[in-house]
């Protein structure tokens, strides 16, 4: 209760951001030097053809008007239709969002894996001379962007070793199932086992590639939150009662520790989502990276628009659902 209570204050609140970041991304579009009408247009339209494009698309109105032309119609979900691919622009990112969301996912599941156990292992060390060489190769890792990670793994598993695919989501030779649009969820409803595996290897050099990227702050929160929390009474009281340091790190220090880097991970997410535009690029990866590259090279506002709404609208749902599982773990923070 305590979560979709929060959810749905955060939500409440999402709306007039989701009011204003629209806005801001309608006039940012509009005022960029660029004609969608010309570029809806075959490439020996005539100038009249052209000014005839731009009246039925509304561009010759003036710039609150058609942002409140599109507003009125976005909120009966008609967002526009592609300029470039001629079909409808939320269906597209509709089409393409299952599929950043399963990398983003999967990728965050590393990021908090390496994470969880690279901040327990700074945690364990002691030594001055240790702890020097972890701080330097976390920072190392923070240093190496996500995508120089993705052609690292693309030379090395790909084009090496031959032990891994580095192109879409699935062989060529396999059919994708289309039910929720989330493949690894529709190859189990369909018992497909073998479209599962290949999928699951598809995912996994994007993934890991983005996982890596973010996983040294993990760490380092970890680290910093395990050694602020064992200097609290409630530690020492363990040890004086017996228990094991082991209990006392796994049963009493980590729920503490756990949620400084559950709020990290939270943003992390957000990064993590729209820093997959890069890694889907290269990987060829058909999610909402690719559409909205695809986009902006051929100036189709619409689809850039729904793009940039819908980054905008998981980023907020994310932060919802960290601060209402926040107020789970610590009940001391619930309003009274």
């Amino acid at each position: 209760m305590i979560l979709l209570a929060t959810l749905g204050r955060r939500l409440l609140v999402a709306v007039p951001i989701l009011l204003i970041v629209s806005a801001l991304l309608f006039i940012a579009l509009r005022v960029l030097p660029v004609d969608p009408a010309a570029m809806s247009m075959p490439p020996n339209a005539t100038r009249a053809e052209i000014d005839l494009a731009r009246r039925q698309m509304g561009l010759d109105r003036p710039l609150p008007e058609q942002y409140a032309i599109w507003l009125r119609q976005a909120v009966h979900g008609d967002f526009g239709r592609s300029i470039h691919l001629r079909r409808d622009a939320l269906q597209l990112v509709g089409e393409t969002l299952p599929a950043t969301i399963e990398l983003t996912v999967f990728a965050m599941l590393v990021a908090g894996a390496l994470g969880l156990a690279g901040g327990l292992v700074l945690f364990s060390l002691r030594d001055r001379a240790a702890e020097t060489v972890a701080e330097t190769g976390t920072t190392l890792l923070m240093s190496v962007p996500e995508f120089l990670w993705a052609l690292l793994f693309i030379f090395i598993f790909g084009v090496l070793l031959h032990a891994l695919p580095f192109t879409g989501r699935l062989d060529a030779g396999l059919q994708q199932p289309r039910i929720t649009g989330f493949l690894l969820l529709d190859a189990l409803l369909v018992r497909r086992p073998e479209v599962f595996l290949n999928a699951l290897m598809h995912l996994v050099l994007p993934a890991v590639a983005l996982g890596l990227a973010f996983a040294p702050p993990i760490m380092r929160v970890l680290r910093s939150s395990l050694l602020d929390v064992y200097h609290e009474d409630y530690i020492r009281q363990a040890r004086l009662r017996g228990i094991s340091e082991t209990r006392i790190l796994l049963h009493h220090a980590l729920k503490n520790a756990a949620l400084p880097t559950l709020t990290l991970m939270g943003v992390q997410f957000g990064f993590l989502f729209g820093g997959s535009l890069l890694v889907e690029v290269i990987y060829s990866y058909p999610g909402m990276g690719n559409l909205m590259v695809d986009a902006v090279r051929n100036a189709d506002l619409p689809v850039i628009q729904v793009v940039g709404l819908t980054y905008c609208v998981v980023v907020l749902l994310i932060n919802s659902v960290v601060d209402g599982l926040y107020l789970v773990l610590n009940p001391r923070l619930r309003p009274r």
